[in-house]
């Protein structure tokens, strides 16, 4: 069994190169036995780039409204209280919507692949 206790008072969630927009992380579980867990808040309008996850992911939205992609598929709308799974290798990426902030925990599962920018298009 591990614990693992709340982000330490006055530390700073950190944002990456691996988003468009303001975008910030703040690690719930790191790395441990190849799943990672994550509090995730995105700006209005802010995504993250494409990506896949070995071994899939899960995300459960918490706040506010968002759109999920995988790759030759059209956005679909997510908002609080949205369970999303996403397979093994499937090429994604999730966001805020325009006129929205969203909240979310992901849980990866394996390693993170990360690509390209999505474009507006």
């Amino acid at each position: 069994m591990k614990i693992i206790h709340g982000r330490a008072e006055g530390s700073l969630s950190d944002q990456r190169a691996t988003v468009t927009g303001d975008v910030w992380f703040d690690q719930v579980l790191p790395p441990t036995d190849g799943t990672t867990i994550a509090t995730v808040f995105f700006a209005p309008g802010a995504r993250t780039f494409w990506h896949s996850h070995e071994h899939g992911q899960i995300l459960q939205v918490l706040a506010g409204q968002g759109l999920i992609c995988s790759d030759g598929s059209t956005p679909e709308p997510i908002r609080a209280g949205d369970t999303i799974w996403v397979p093994p290798g499937e090429r994604h990426w999730h966001g805020a919507a325009p006129g929205s902030f969203m909240t979310h925990t992901a849980i990866s599962l394996g390693t993170t692949t990360w690509a390209e920018e999505v474009v507006d298009d």
